[in-house]
């Protein structure tokens, strides 16, 4: 003969299974009286619901916490925008993002530069910069200048 398993023979491992507690069967069960709910108040009564993110009257975490609006970009360069008109008065022969840096017309934090339309501009320049306007571009050119997009 040999040895078969029977479903009568399963039995859950040693310590996996708990005697369930049996709350408010008298004081000698260790869970009469109150029933484990403390003494009195909302949390005792039948039918207590807390709503989410209730926190016991605390100020909740969704309120403590800051409302961020809008859209972050993560990678955002922050480029420096100066007018053509502003160009003229520099005293540059060459002007890019490092000799403006240099001469402290743009912000250091700046990673780019962008050359905008506005103003008149009659020297012959040599600019490189990450964008220039079709207007600044127009203009540049007729003064005999130059333009590197970097």
């Amino acid at each position: 003969m040999t040895n078969k398993i029977e479903l009568t023979d399963l039995k859950p491992a040693e310590g996996a299974t708990k005697k369930t507690v049996r709350v408010g069967r008298g004081r000698s069960s260790g869970c009469g009286k109150t029933s484990s709910r403390g003494n009195n108040g909302e949390g005792q009564r039948s039918g207590r619901t807390s709503k989410r993110g209730f926190e016991g009257g605390q100020m909740p975490a969704y309120r403590r916490l800051p409302k961020l609006k809008g859209f972050q970009i993560i990678n955002k360069i922050n480029y420096a925008a100066i007018n053509v008109g502003r160009l003229e008065a520099l005293n540059l022969k060459e002007i890019s993002l490092e000799t403006l840096k240099e001469a402290k017309k743009v912000h250091p934090s700046s990673e780019g530069l962008r050359i905008l339309g506005n103003g008149e501009i009659k020297k012959a320049l040599t600019i490189k910069a990450n964008y220039v306007t079709p207007s600044a571009k127009e203009k540049i050119e007729a003064a005999g200048g130059k333009i590197e997009l970097v």
